[in-house]
């Protein structure tokens, strides 16, 4: 299953037209991505805990539909690409109200070990991570 998010958009996510501001898309890639972190199993306190970074390396945002004041957004999220080192996690966000597709995206990321700030592979140091990581990828298969 495809995780789902709800935002309700904010006044002061807002632009003068009263629309969602551009910028505040990457900031709720990253809610979705953290709150899916937790329902996989896995906080990312409890991922720093282990000494893992997981750092944004690149980030892609389409704008197809403006997302009005007091509307909510469901921001779909998943892992479109995995390996042991790096992952891709692809974001489609709708208007609730009128199930319209307003925006597309995607996050790619890489492990790092905290302590060296070098790569690291969950198949080497964290195996159950990786497989939390790789049976969400599973679940999250487009139909």
């Amino acid at each position: 299953m495809i995780f789902e998010y709800e935002h309700l958009i904010q006044f002061y996510e807002t632009d003068a037209m009263r629309i969602v501001h551009h910028s505040n898309y990457l900031r709720w890639f990253e809610e979705a991505r953290l709150v899916w972190l937790s329902d996989i199993g896995y906080s990312y306190k409890q991922i720093e805990d282990e000494g893992i970074m997981i750092p944004v390396l690149s980030a892609q945002v389409e704008y197809k539909q403006m997302l009005p004041f007091g509307s909510t957004a469901i921001i779909r999220l998943r892992i479109s690409h995995f390996t042991p080192v790096r992952m891709t996690v692809e974001y489609k966000v709708y208007n609730k109200e009128t199930g319209d597709l307003t925006t597309t995206g995607s996050t790619s990321h890489c492990f790092l070990d905290a302590e060296t700030q070098r790569p690291l592979s969950l198949k080497r140091n964290h195996p159950d991570i990786l497989a939390a990581f790789e049976k969400a990828q599973a679940d999250s298969k487009e139909d």
